[in-house]
């Protein structure tokens, strides 16, 4: 069998707006005054259907509205999209269909709308439970908007999840352990906690550069923070399956399983990636960053991706290798040699087992709970 078929297929779907950019924010996002979801709705059915005439027999585990903030998405246009979806591709009988949205943009009547379109999975930004900290982060909600909202989500959807941001502008470890505390007694099944990281090209990017974001914890608080986070959740029951999430058992993210482990998924909308398997080939395919650009070229030419690029077994293996390392389940030494035509460097696999970062069963290795804190260095050990 193909090797995407040992990690899933899935859908990813990127709605490009948002309300306002978030001074952190990196993403694709893009701040705009009106939308015609008229014109998106056909363009999204277009790629669709461009799409499903490659991959038309294969069964679709997840579908991922991602962002931007697809929670400003008339519930119509998502029911449109996933009448498609289903007239298109067979579905596993637990299909998961996700959708992000920001508390700001909740209602119960627009979440009743998507319930019925068929999402049953709803991804929120929350980001903070702090209202000073979430002014700063520059949220448009307040920390009891954002319970209402979540109050909302978890009437309508079965399966809820939530992000936090952590190693904020002047948080203490007591802090980020009273933040913790609430989050898990919120929590339906599933949490994503991220460190804050000031990414070039971002307010905070071009504030701290200037020498003006000031009251970043330092480097060993942080992960301070990040131990902190494993100690109470497992405690919680939601144990971490990757690095930055966290779940209930049985309650983690197909969809972000796919990427993980390292199968193929389809990605439509402005910037979205994808990765496709045809004919035994894989292919690294991109979408124009360009809310207008893309939409002109699904009007135009009828294709919103630009030229795809082929992967050799080389890349394959090692975009494996970093993906499957990110879980607690880790990595398979036997698909990466099947994809490199080599094996990792043993030598170094030995060498992180005897400091205790790295742990192997088998044919299997996975990053221990200390290797996981410096993970990027074991990536560079090994695929180097």
């Amino acid at each position: 069998m193909d090797d995407w078929q040992q990690g899933g297929f899935g859908l990813y779907l990127h709605w490009p707006f948002c309300a306002s950019k978030c001074p952190y924010c990196d993403f694709n996002s893009h701040v705009v005054a009106s939308v015609d979801q008229a014109a998106w709705r056909d363009a999204y059915l277009s790629e669709l259907r461009r799409s499903a005439v490659e991959t038309g027999g294969r069964v679709l585990s997840s579908v991922f509205f991602g962002g931007g903030t697809p929670s400003l998405m008339q519930p119509d246009l998502v029911a449109a999209i996933l009448d498609e979806v289903r007239r298109l591709w067979p579905r596993a009988n637990d299909l998961e269909v996700t959708l992000e949205a920001n508390p700001n943009s909740v209602d119960s009547g627009r979440f009743r709308g998507y319930s019925a379109a068929g999402v049953n999975r709803i991804s929120m930004g929350i980001q903070a439970l702090n209202d000073e900290d979430l002014r700063r982060l520059g949220r448009l909600h307040s920390v009891a908007e954002a319970r209402r909202a979540f109050d909302i989500a978890r009437d309508c959807f079965g399966r809820v999840s939530f992000d936090l941001i952590y190693a904020r502008q002047h948080q203490a470890l007591d802090d980020w352990r009273r933040e913790l505390a609430e989050a898990a007694a919120m929590a339906v099944d599933h949490l994503s906690l991220y460190q804050l990281t000031i990414e070039d090209g971002t307010a905070f990017g071009a504030r701290h550069a200037a020498g003006g974001l000031k009251g970043l914890p330092e480097d060993d608080i942080a992960a301070d923070m990040y131990e902190l986070t494993q100690e109470v959740l497992d405690t919680a029951g939601m144990p971490a399956y990757e690095v930055s999430n966290h779940a209930r058992d049985g309650a983690e993210s197909r969809h972000n399983v796919i990427y993980w482990r390292y199968g193929d998924y389809i990605g439509i909308g402005p910037g979205a990636h994808g990765r496709l398997t045809l004919a035994g080939q894989r292919f690294a395919t991109e979408a124009p960053r360009s809310p207008q650009m893309w939409l002109d070229s699904v009007q135009k030419r009828g294709n919103g991706e630009l030229p795809r690029t082929a992967l050799s077994g080389e890349d394959c293996a090692t975009e494996y290798i970093l993906m499957a390392m990110r879980l607690r389940e880790g990595a398979d030494l036997r698909r990466y040699e099947a994809l490199a035509g080599k094996p990792l460097d043993m030598e170094a696999i030995r060498r992180l087992e005897d400091m205790g970062l790295l742990g192997r069963s088998r044919d299997r290795i996975a990053a221990t709970a200390s290797g996981r804190i410096v993970l990027n260095a074991i990536l560079r050990e090994i695929v180097a």
